[in-house]
């Protein structure tokens, strides 16, 4: 009697054991860098994420070298990296965990994709196309006039206005380019304007010389700014928003502003825009951003590839984690999953939030040397 019970004490050991190294606490690791999509540029502050069993949100961020490391369960994983919330750059590849191993992932496999369809308008002082291009991306260009052709701007996802591309020989146009931007943007589309391009978003004709001018599309008592920017340099300008000094790897730079005057912000409201570069001498803002606008009354059919792609932006919240939801980018094919997870359609910014749309005092001028500029300008380019 004694021996069968030892036998039995043996096989469910043997059993438990077996049990252990394919259990789903047994995990192992990716390794890689995420580049951009000519593999020539190391792209910090991607989101590098999957999913465990529960479909639980595994996740980190690349650093400012674009170098990320993910320790995720044993078995079959989809991987994804996107910049922003996914709907303009991303990727995503299948991987086989092995217990206490991990993969390093070939740079091919880690490039992040343009999906979005992208535009800008040229400018007399500007060239972010030049920065988007060196990058390994496309952007079409379009005339100040195709401003004020719907069909035209709701064809992409990211419009980029350069410095010096408002034409004012066609003034009479300013009413209807307003309307569909602010059309645009309310139904996702996101804007980039530097320097005078500001007048884009608040008005003015060639530059804004006083607060509150007619035209634009943003309210005109979230920003005043004047066109009386001294020219030299800013030195130690510092980068106050956490993502873009994780993702740069910096917390200030210098800036040239080559021109002999540019755009000064000077007061905004903090409820609406978020700063993300200040002046140290006086703390001005000189880089803002906003998720805010938004017209109910110009709520159309999305814009750009949202149109015709199977993928979906979501709000995942974190069990546990509540103050902390993350915005992603999934395969329309598990949205159910997500959304009987707790997960809301949508961005985190809330379901009457438009696009995004950046402003910088500063851009790529015409000497070509901008230094550590042209590292926040491709977070622009990349999280927009």
């Amino acid at each position: 009697m004694k021996k069968i019970i030892f036998l039995i004490v043996i096989t469910f050991f043997a059993i438990s054991c077996q049990n252990d190294d394919t259990s789903s606490e047994a995990t192992g690791k990716i390794k890689g860098v995420v580049f951009s999509q000519n593999s020539l540029k190391n792209i910090g502050g991607a989101l590098v994420f999957s999913f465990d069993d529960e479909n639980e949100l595994i996740y980190t961020y690349s650093d400012a070298n674009g170098n990320f490391l993910l320790e995720l369960p044993v078995g079959s994983r989809e991987i994804h990296i996107q910049t922003g919330n996914g709907s303009n750059f991303r990727t995503h590849f299948s991987v086989e965990i092995q217990k206490n191993q991990t993969l390093n992932i070939e740079n091919s496999t880690s490039v992040l994709n343009q999906v979005a369809n992208i535009a800008y308008v040229s400018g007399s002082y500007d060239e972010i196309e030049d920065l988007i291009s060196n990058l390994g991306y496309t952007a079409t260009s379009i005339s100040f006039g195709d401003l004020a052709n719907y069909n035209v701007v709701s064809q992409y996802d990211v419009i980029f206005l350069n410095c010096g591309s408002r034409n004012s020989s066609f003034s009479y146009l300013n009413n209807l380019i307003d309307t569909n931007l602010a059309k645009f943007v309310t139904n996702g589309g996101s804007l980039y304007t530097s320097d005078y391009a500001l007048t884009y978003l608040l008005g003015g004709q060639n530059n804004v010389t006083g607060c509150n001018p007619s035209g634009g599309f943003i309210p005109d008592a979230t920003m005043c700014s004047i066109n009386n920017g001294s020219s030299g340099f800013i030195n130690n300008a510092v980068i106050v928003d956490s993502n873009l000094s994780n993702s740069t790897g910096f917390t200030s730079l210098n800036i040239d502003y080559d021109l002999g005057a540019w755009q000064q912000i000077i007061s905004y409201d903090q409820s609406y825009w978020t700063s993300l570069v200040n002046n140290p001498a006086d703390g001005k803002s000189l880089m803002l951003k906003t998720n805010n606008f938004y017209d109910s009354s110009l709520v159309d059919t999305t814009v750009g590839n949202d149109n015709t792609d199977d993928w979906v932006t979501i709000c995942h919240t974190p069990p546990g984690n509540q103050g902390n939801p993350i915005t992603i980018t999934i395969n329309q094919n598990a949205l159910a999953a997500h959304l009987a997870h707790g997960d809301t359609l949508g961005s985190c910014n809330g379901s009457t939030s438009g696009g995004t749309i950046y402003f910088t005092t500063f851009h790529n001028h015409a000497a070509g040397n901008i230094g550590n500029s042209e590292s926040i300008l491709n977070y622009v380019i990349m999280n927009l």
